[in-house]
C-alpha cells in the first residue's frame, strides 16, 4: 500500500504538482496510515533544522550570488578571464568553464548561471568560431559545474542534512571539480584548433585593465578559502560578511544595481530560498516517518541480500542519482534522497564524504541528462534551441562528466585526500 500511494504522488509530481506539495502530502498520508498520533516530533525536527546557524547561509549567499548575476560582474570576470586565458588553447571555453563554475557556486543554481551568462558566452563562443554546436553543449553542460566549489549551496545543504562537516566537504569537492574542469578544458582545446579558432596574443595592458575592473571582485573567492581554511571565520561567520561586502561593491562602488532595483534583486533571490525552506519542512516531516518506520534499514537489508560487494553498490548508487538528477532539482534530491542513502552507503563501508561528492557528481550529471535534465530546457528556453538539438550537443561533455563520475567513484582517495592531508575539522 505504501508503494502504490508513492508511485500515485510520484505520478502527481510528473503531472506538474508542486514538489513541496508531493511531498507534504504523501508524508500526511503516510502518518495517517501508520496510525503515527503523535507528530509532535515532526514539529520538532523542522525547528531544530530551522534554528539551525549553518542555515542562514543559504540565503545569504544567494542573496550574494543573485546580486553579482544582476550587476556587471559577470561582464567584468569574462573580461578578465579573456584577458588571461584566450590566448591558450581552447581559451575562450575554458573562460566560459571558469566563470560558469564561479557564478554557479555562488547562486547554487545553474539556471540562474545558464540565463545570465549564456546570452554573453554564446556570441563570444561562435565569435571566436567555435561550431553551434559545441557552445551549446558547453555552455549547457557547464551551468552546473560550480557545485562543487565554496560556497555551493548545494555543499552546505548536504553537509547539513547528512550530518557532515561542512568545511570537509568543501574541501573535499575542490580536487574533484578541478579534475572535471580540467579535462573539459583538455576536450575543448583538443576541439578548439580542429574548428580554426583564432588565437590572441597576451596584453598587459587588457590584463592590467581586466584586474582593476575587477578589482573589487577578485578578492571574494580567496577570501572565502582563506576565511574558512585558515581557520579566522566558520562558514556561518563568512557567509554575512561576504553579503554585505557584495552588496557595497555592487551597489556602492560600481553602482551597478540602484537602490530602486536592489528589491526586485533581493526578491528573486529570495524566491529561490523561500522555495528551498518550504522544501526542508516537506521533507523533513517525510525524513521523520521513514526513520520512524526504520525504511533505511529495511532498505539496506533488502539491499545487502542482493548486493554483496561495495563495487556493486555503487554502481546501482550512480545509476539511481542519475535518474534522480534528471527528475528532481539538486536541492529537492539532497532533502529526499540523502536520509535514504547514508545509512545504507555506511552499511556498505562507503566514506561520509566520498558519498557526497559521488552524490553531487551524479545530479551535476543529471541536470544535462536526456530527455528530462532541467538544463537542456533552460537551455532551449535561453538560446531559442530545439532541446533535440541540445540533447545531441551535450552528449560529448556528458561523456567528459560520465569518466570524471567513474574516477571519483571508485577512487575515493580523490575526494578525501586534500581533507586528510590539511586536517580539516
Amino acid at each position: 500500500m505504501e508503494l502504490a500511494l508513492i508511485l500515485f504522488f510520484a505520478l502527481f509530481a510528473l503531472l506538474g504538482l508542486r514538489l513541496f506539495a508531493v511531498i507534504g502530502g504523501l508524508a500526511f498520508l503516510l502518518y495517517l496510515m501508520a496510525d503515527i498520533g503523535d507528530i509532535e516530533g515532526v514539529v520538532n525536527e523542522m525547528y531544530t533544522l530551522a534554528t539551525s546557524p549553518v542555515l542562514i547561509t543559504i540565503p545569504l549567499f544567494t542573496f550574494a550570488g543573485y546580486l553579482m548575476a544582476e550587476s556587471k560582474a559577470p561582464m567584468r570576470l569574462i573580461a578578465l578571464s579573456r584577458a588571461l586565458l584566450s590566448p591558450l588553447p581552447g581559451g575562450v571555453a575554458v573562460v566560459a568553464l571558469i566563470s560558469c563554475a564561479f557564478f554557479t557556486a555562488f547562486t547554487g543554481a545553474s539556471g540562474v548561471t545558464i540565463i545570465a551568462l549564456g546570452g554573453l558566452l554564446y556570441p563570444v563562443l561562435l565569435g571566436e568560431k567555435y561550431s553551434d554546436k559545441f557552445s551549446l553543449g558547453l555552455l549547457t553542460t557547464s551551468g552546473s559545474l560550480g557545485l562543487l566549489f565554496p560556497p555551493s549551496l548545494a555543499i552546505i545543504l548536504y553537509g547539513l542534512i547528512a550530518e557532515v562537516s561542512i568545511a570537509q566537504l568543501f574541501v573535499a569537492g575542490i580536487v574533484p571539480g578541478m579534475l572535471l574542469i580540467v579535462l573539459l578544458a583538455i576536450y575543448s582545446a583538443w576541439r578548439g584548433p580542429k574548428k580554426a579558432v583564432r588565437k590572441e596574443r597576451f596584453s598587459i595592458s587588457q590584463i592590467r585593465k581586466a584586474l582593476w575592473d575587477a578589482r573589487f571582485e577578485i578578492p571574494i573567492p580567496f577570501a572565502v578559502l582563506i576565511g574558512i581554511y585558515g581557520g579566522y571565520f566558520s562558514v556561518t561567520d563568512t557567509a554575512p560578511m561576504v553579503a554585505l561586502y557584495v552588496f557595497v561593491v555592487e551597489v556602492f562602488l560600481y553602482r551597478d544595481i540602484s537602490l530602486k532595483k536592489f528589491p526586485k534583486v533581493v526578491q528573486d533571490a529570495m524566491v529561490l530560498v523561500g522555495g528551498i525552506f518550504i522544501i526542508i519542512c516537506c521533507a523533513k516531516a517525510l525524513t521523520y516517518y521513514f526513520v520512524d518506520q526504520e525504511v533505511p534499514q529495511r532498505l539496506l537489508e533488502w539491499m545487502q541480500e542482493y548486493i554483496d560487494s561495495k563495487i556493486t553498490f555503487l554502481i546501482v548508487l550512480n545509476v539511481f542519482l542519475i535518474i534522480v538528477g534528471c527528475l528532481m532539482d539538486i536541492f529537492s534530491a539532497i532533502l529526499v534522497v540523502v536520509p535514504l542513502i547514508v545509512p545504507i552507503a555506511m552499511g556498505f563501508s562507503v566514506d561520509p564524504l566520498h558519498l557526497g561528492i559521488v552524490f553531487l557528481v551524479n545530479l551535476e550529471m543529471g541536470y544535462s541528462t536526456p530527455p528530462v535534465g532541467l538544463n537542456l530546457f533552460i537551455a532551449s528556453f535561453r538560446f531559442k534551441k530545439p532541446v533535440i538539438e541540445l540533447y545531441k550537443a551535450s552528449l560529448p561533455f556528458l561523456s567528459i562528466i560520465l569518466i570524471v563520475l567513474l574516477l571519483i567513484t571508485y577512487w575515493p582517495a580523490l575526494s578525501t585526500f586534500l581533507v586528510d592531508y590539511l586536517q580539516v575539522e
